[in-house]
């Protein structure tokens, strides 16, 4: 006996209804526990040499992250006292100021200058801090708010331990109300587009269970990204309002239909069609969230799963949450309907049909400025620029690790600091001698290590203890670099490279790690990670359509026209300097390709419908214009409100570029289907009918029905 799922639904709607309310205890309980990670450089992979020399660095010196705090204004013996207070904070290992390399017994005129000028200039000190914990751990982070307590307006705590204590206060401070803020402008639009008032609220609530589900069984994970954490919600509000849509009308048009049925009937029929619809949607826009799964660098991986996660949740409270609440409403609903403001399109789709090879050339000669947008994209992987929005001014408290960067540049000139983890049986000669030629490398402002203060001619127990066993282990030794030259420019990438070439020299098992190195893999590994993604997810896509529409032609035409879309949403950042965080091109890319293509699919299916059932070319394309449109307007305009809220209210880049790109794709998208697609339609309709099953025989028989029209004449 085959399940009907309809007749289940409304059959146990009240126990659907209490199940779905108390498993949010739960789902609150897992949501609250998730850990969430905001150092993006941990999602690199463990086998690269940066990430093992970074576990080098905390198995043999016990150093999982380090700060540089910038002091001004303060006399020496305040600035000593300080570093005295920071040494006693949970998770210091050790501080270094002047100081601690001054031992009494020597005079300082042996002291190499590059001491004096490491640590003080004219107006400001500066002191290293090590912590025995990772740059993101809780208890890091937890270090560096104490540490900016006692070093008050004064001291300035830099590194990327302080950049994740700021971005997360901005994301804890601002999460709530991007969720306010998508709900709020995806309601208005949904009242207005949709003919109810109150349904939309409905739709909201099981979209809202959806979203806790989802969030909370992130549990099983342990941790997610800050940026999945962030915009989880938003995004599975955005791509799953349709399948609420979709209920709604269907349920309505029935009743509509026939005032007379029984509503549990009707929604029993509307659930079982509801279900074939939307598993066929979802199934792309699942594609293209697990498509980000191939990423070596595993934050897609993270975002990918997530949001496969929401969607297919998403599908199953369309077809039991939400129905059981449209039953128990269904009064209400009936009463606060109205006529949808979206007119009759028919004038619309006649008018696409009729000069169709005009809007070919059209969007052909728009593909030229997007592509050279697209090639021209400004991509960064400053973590500084990806934390700093444009929406309004932050309170000082959240921009506390901009000023202190600012502070380091002013002051020291160091932009960017990383390490070399050396052989600690390297010869002082060697050593001073490697640590030589990396000081007269472009850009390098100094370079701090045993070798680098002692030279080849002190021996090393003439340095304090402490400072001894802090650079060197059993089996390396440490060196620091400050470089002037921003992270992940160039200039810097270029230095990393001299550097690795002049270690290697000296000592070929040595690593050179930090963030600077750290990024430079990053932009090579996500460079790699863009195409294969790109890839994997057009012929994800490709074989669903393929599947879902029986044809070999109709998913390149769907494709091309979402791949169009993508390069022009994407191709305006070209123009409009935009810089785009390195996780957003490829995420864009694939999602915007799973969750748009739905629109392109809709048209089709219709369009392939009325061809069969015996409409000529241009008929079967108006009424799939007429009928679709108005669905993929909703539906496009409902993921544009989720998301243009949120990328105007963030003030941190990355999230806010992220949603606006969603906000103006789907736009896009949505107009490419609209005006492009029954085009394409139009001029390769010969070509869909040979490759489409069902539909082989129609161009045969239209062409052979012409034939005896004009034998007759």
């Amino acid at each position: 006996m085959k399940f009907d799922l309809g007749k289940w639904v409304v059959k146990y709607r009240r126990a659907i209804f209490i199940v779905a309310m108390v498993l949010l205890i739960p789902s609150v309980i897992g949501y609250m526990a998730v850990r969430v990670n905001f150092d993006m450089l941990t999602y690199l992979p463990d086998s690269i040499e940066t990430m093992q020399g970074q576990n080098t660095l905390m198995d043999e010196f016990g150093v999982g992250a380090y700060s540089f705090i910038t002091i001004e204004d303060m006399k020496t013996s305040e600035a000593e006292e300080l570093a005295d207070e920071i040494s006693q904070v949970d998770h210091v290992k050790s501080v270094i100021n002047l100081e601690d390399f001054i031992d009494p017994a020597v005079p300082i005129t042996l002291y190499p200058e590059i001491i004096a000028n490491t640590f003080k200039t004219e107006d400001a000190s500066m002191i290293i801090v090590f912590y025995d914990t990772s740059t993101s751990d809780e208890d890091t982070l937890t270090a560096v708010e104490q540490i900016r307590e006692l070093g008050g307006e004064k001291a300035f705590v830099s590194g990327m331990s302080a950049l994740v204590v700021d971005l997360r206060n901005i994301v804890e401070a601002e999460e709530t109300a991007y969720v306010a803020v998508a709900v709020i402008l995806s309601l208005i639009a949904m009242m207005i587009l949709v003919d109810s008032y109150v349904a939309p609220i409905l739709f909201l609530l099981s979209i809202g269970c959806a979203i806790m589900y989802n969030l909370g069984s992130n549990i099983f994970f342990g941790e997610i990204s800050f940026i999945t954490q962030a915009i989880a919600a938003v995004l599975q509000l955005g791509v799953t309002m349709d399948y609420s849509i979709f209920l709604w009308h269907r349920y309505m048009e029935e009743l509509d239909n026939n005032p007379s049925a029984d509503p549990n009937e009707v929604m029993a029929n509307a659930i079982n069609e509801t279900l074939v619809s939307v598993t066929g949607s979802s199934i792309t826009t699942v594609a293209g969230f697990l498509a980000l799964c191939a990423m070596t660098y595993t934050m897609g991986k993270d975002l990918g799963i997530v949001m496969a996660k929401g969607v297919v949740f998403g599908v199953i409270c369309s077809v039991t949450v939400l129905p059981v609440m449209i039953l128990r409403c269904t009064k209400l609903l009936q009463r606060t309907r109205h006529k949808s403001i979206i007119p009759d399109l028919s004038r619309l789709s006649h008018k696409l049909t009729n000069k169709y090879f005009a809007y070919i050339v059209i969007f052909a000669l728009l593909l030229i400025p997007a592509l050279i947008g697209y090639r021209n994209m400004n991509v960064t992987y400053d973590f500084t620029k990806m934390m700093s929005g444009s929406a309004n001014e932050l309170d000082e408290e959240y921009t506390q690790f901009l000023t202190a960067t600012d502070k380091i540049q002013e002051d020291f000139d160091i932009a960017t600091t990383y390490i070399v983890i050396a052989d600690a049986d390297l010869s002082a000669k060697d050593g001073s001698a490697m640590c030589e030629e990396i000081k007269n490398v472009d850009g390098v402002k100094n370079v701090l290590g045993v070798d680098a203060v002692l030279g080849d001619s002190i021996p090393r127990d003439m340095l304090p203890d402490n400072i001894l066993d802090m650079f060197v282990s059993d089996e390396h030794q440490m060196i620091l670099i400050n470089s002037e030259y921003l992270i992940s420019t160039d200039e810097c990438n270029d230095q990393i490279d001299a550097v690795n070439e002049i270690v290697d020299k000296y000592d070929e098992t040595a690593t050179v790690i930090g963030e600077g190195p750290a990024t430079k893999d990053l932009i090579t590994i996500t460079d790699t990670d863009f195409k294969i993604v790109n890839i994997i997810s057009i012929a994800m896509v490709f074989l669903i359509i393929l599947f879902v529409l029986k044809s070999a032609s109709l998913p390149v035409l769907l494709v091309a026209a979402i791949e169009f879309a993508i390069y022009a949403n994407m191709g305006i950042c070209g123009y409009t300097g935009v810089e785009l965080p390195f996780i957003v091109p490829v995420c864009i890319s694939t999602i915007q390709l799973g969750s748009t293509v739905d629109y392109a699919i809709l048209f089709s299916t219709r369009y392939k419908t009325e061809r069969i059932a015996g409409n000529s070319r241009r008929d079967a394309i108006d009424i799939a214009a007429t009928t679709s449109i108005p669905s993929i307007i909703v539906s496009a305009l409902g993921f544009f409100t989720a998301t243009f809220g949120v990328a105007v209210y963030s003030n941190i880049s990355i999230i806010e570029t992220f949603c606006m790109l969603m906000a103006r794709g789907a736009i896009i998208s949505m107009l490419t289907v609209i005006f492009l697609l029954p085009s394409l339609l139009m001029a390769f309709d010969k070509i869909i009918c040979k490759t489409t099953i069902g539909m082989r025989d129609i161009y045969k028989k239209e062409h052979k029905d012409n034939g005896s029209v004009h034998q007759a004449a």
